[in-house]
């Protein structure tokens, strides 16, 4: 049964990332098509104001904690949130387990060139792997009929949509009739560090959840978005 909290009235899964990778496998032998979505604080905030955004993440089969913000707002709580799982580490463990099983995958997203060196990339990483194809993420409203119905010809298993938030879950909810793979994950950001544009903090940020803090230091322009996770912790202890 599935077991889901709500954090400022976005339901995340209460799930370990051995539990999800066990349904994410699941969902690949099923013949509905499964969504699946990360969200970190950002977009929980972004969910308060745009009810597109809440809608498609209520309307996914799968919603993990990505994002240390949601485990701090979930012990504020006691709402027993198990740990964070990333969505680049989720899609790691999914092209690997392609590789294993001989599944397919197609890329959407980046500027033009980069999907495809991404998919190069995986391709020598996961051996076995099977490439259905891929996209840029730079169109207009009137070509996504023609992109659904590319994605519909080479019939992946997974299609990976890497258009950023809120976009990416908006554009996944809005298609879920017209596409044809088993399983549909908004992972944002992932096709610029699999097609080498990006590169993730080193592990022990990553241990540490503090990953938003490496790209700060990277990026200082970004400081103005990360005020957005004490702004979430306030209306945590407000709100609930």
């Amino acid at each position: 049964m599935r077991k889901r909290v709500r954090i400022l009235g976005t339901y995340i899964d209460l799930i370990s990332k051995e539990e999800a990778f066990i349904k994410l496998r699941g969902f690949l032998n099923q013949s509905s098509m499964k969504i699946v979505y990360t969200p970190n604080p950002e977009i929980v905030m972004l969910a308060q104001e745009d009810k597109d955004l809440m809608q498609a993440i209520e309307g996914a089969d799968l919603v993990l904690p990505d994002g240390i913000g949601l485990l701090i707002a979930s012990k504020i709580k006691g709402l027993g949130l198990k740990e964070r799982i990333t969505g680049i580490d989720t899609m790691d463990k999914l092209l690997a387990y392609c590789g294993e099983e001989g599944k397919s995958i197609f890329l959407f997203g980046g500027k033009p060139g980069i999907a495809q060196i991404a998919c190069e990339n995986i391709e020598g990483k996961y051996q076995g792997i099977k490439i259905a194809g891929f996209h840029h993420g730079y169109f207009q409203e009137e070509d996504e009929k023609d992109i659904v119905t590319l994605i519909n010809s080479r019939r992946p298993d997974i299609l990976f949509v890497c258009l950023g938030a809120p976009k990416q879950e908006k554009w996944i909810y809005q298609h879920r009739e017209e596409l044809d793979c088993s399983l549909a994950m908004g992972v944002g950001g992932s096709v610029d560090i699999y097609g080498g544009k990006a590169k993730r903090a080193p592990k022990i940020f990553q241990r540490l959840g503090l990953e938003w803090f490496y790209r700060l230091l990277k990026e200082p322009w970004r400081i103005k978005r990360m005020t957005v996770l004490p702004h979430f912790l306030i209306r945590v202890i407000i709100k609930g």
